[in-house]
């Protein structure tokens, strides 16, 4: 079973940065994919960005050029840098992570149990 635990969220001013991070643990044989979505209120989750093992990034058009996501593949960790919040990005942020699983490779797809982020003054 893999576990995934996400930490860094809170309350910052519009305009202000926030850093998540998520590990995963368990019996990973390989994490091919992590990535971060998030959901507001009363509305629908979104993609904000998701990075491979081979470090290819993609980003939601709503935070390109503010947000980078980064991966050490040694701790089997994803970070999320905010920079440049705003309101708007209030939401639960989850994070994702596709790999396979010891012993026998089986896929999985697991996710964490969310950290709230709220952009307020």
């Amino acid at each position: 079973q893999v576990q995934l635990v996400e930490s860094g969220g809170g309350l910052v001013q519009p305009g202000g940065s926030l850093r998540l991070s998520c590990t995963a643990s368990g019996n990973i044989s390989s994490l091919n994919a992590m990535g971060w979505y998030r959901q507001a209120p009363g509305k629908q989750y979104e993609k904000v960005a998701t990075i491979t093992i081979g470090d290819s990034t993609n980003y939601a058009d709503s935070v390109k050029g503010r947000f980078t996501i980064s991966r050490d593949n040694a701790k089997n960790t994803v970070y999320l840098q905010m920079n440049g919040l705003k309101p708007e990005d209030t939401a639960v942020y989850y994070c994702l992570g596709v790999g396979t699983a010891q012993p026998l490779g089986a896929p999985f797809g697991s996710w964490g149990q969310g950290t709230q982020v709220t952009v307020s003054s």
